[in-house]
């Protein structure tokens, strides 16, 4: 052991930090914190990739602090629904480093290949914060972004796997959305989850139409297939340059 370079347990790190011991265990498991293991189970990380968070490195421009960014903070008037555990998933959020950065090939080419394999117009890869939706990758969509609660994706999350509205126009709860009443004149929608290491729902990989359709079974897999790709993308723990 460096005895120059201590070892730091998840509290002092938050004190560090000026953050919850929660949202620091959930920026070590994402691996927006580099840490280890102990045999127990607890994480541990050094003092000096901490001071290096502190003083300014890449890492550290990219990672909001969602103890006092309220955009990652659940909002208190929400008009939309959320997960029970929305705190954390915006924590996982601000610990990716991915919203508000740049355009990355990666990510262009599955929503271009989303796009393709299921032959819709508009495909999207967003991220929800708790006052919008950003779109990390879009095909067909001039729009960076939308407000929280006109997003489709927010009740996406909120599933497994698919989340499918074959007609929104008949669907109440998005008959009246801007999105759908404007451009892009949203009528069908399907989206799946992308998730971070741990498991937390970041936001989606949707493809969507102006008009009502349904899905075969095999773009329901090929869209499947993409948002799995595009999670593990996520999990990686590639910083955006």
């Amino acid at each position: 052991m460096k005895e120059d370079d201590p070892i730091l347990t998840t509290s002092e790190v938050a004190r560090l930090l000026g953050v919850a011991t929660s949202t620091v265990q959930i920026w070590m498991e994402s691996g927006a914190i580099q840490s280890w293991k102990t045999p127990g189970g607890h994480r541990r990380t050094r003092l000096s990739l901490i001071q290096g968070l502190i003083h300014g490195d890449d890492d550290a421009r990219h990672t909001p602090n969602p103890s006092n960014d309220p955009e990652y903070q659940p909002a208190a008037d929400a008009q939309y629904p959320a997960p029970g555990n929305e705190r954390a998933r915006l924590a996982a959020l601000a610990a990716s480093g991915l919203v508000d950065t740049g355009a990355e090939a990666r990510f262009d080419r599955l929503v271009r290949l989303a796009s393709m394999v299921t032959g819709s117009p508009i495909a999207l890869i967003s991220l929800l914060t708790s006052t919008r939706q950003w779109f990390k990758a879009r095909v067909g969509m001039d729009v960076q972004e939308t407000p929280r609660d006109w997003a489709f994706c927010t009740h996406a999350i909120m599933q497994n796997e698919l989340f499918v509205v074959e007609d929104a126009m008949a669907d109440e709860r998005f008959r009246r959305n801007p999105l759908v009443q404007q451009d892009p004149h949203i009528r069908f929608y399907a989206g799946v989850p992308l998730r971070d290491k741990s498991g937390q729902p970041l936001g989606t990989l949707c493809v969507i139409d102006r008009e009502p359709r349904r899905l075969r079974a095999a773009e329901v897999q090929s869209l499947l297939d993409l948002a799995e790709i595009a999670s593990k993308e996520i999990q990686s723990g590639n910083r955006p340059g």
